[in-house]
């Protein structure tokens, strides 16, 4: 799986995780450099609290494009520090 914006692969992975139809990446897949940490935050009953990053590729920027959970309920416990984009990212095989 690709994670891809604005012609720019964020995350490239054969081992994602799908959670309600989302592709969590490893974050090892994850090209940092195109993250941006957000103070944005959301609440999920079951997985828990997550985070988010905006993305910037060539000055263009996707705010709070990008979330993860760094410390997931037991439930979710599977996609720790994964990460998963929408808003406009393509993520596609």
């Amino acid at each position: 799986m690709k994670a891809i914006w604005n012609d720019t692969v964020l995350a490239e992975s054969n081992d994602t995780k799908v959670v309600e139809g989302n592709h969590y990446f490893p974050p090892e897949s994850v090209h940092q450099e195109h993250l941006e940490a957000s103070a944005h935050q959301t609440t999920c009953p079951w997985k828990g609290k997550a985070s988010y990053y905006t993305i910037v590729v060539d000055g263009a920027r996707n705010e709070n494009a990008a979330w993860y959970y760094p410390q997931p309920k037991d439930a979710a416990a599977e996609i720790q520090d994964h990460v998963a984009f929408w808003n406009g990212v393509d993520v596609v095989e």
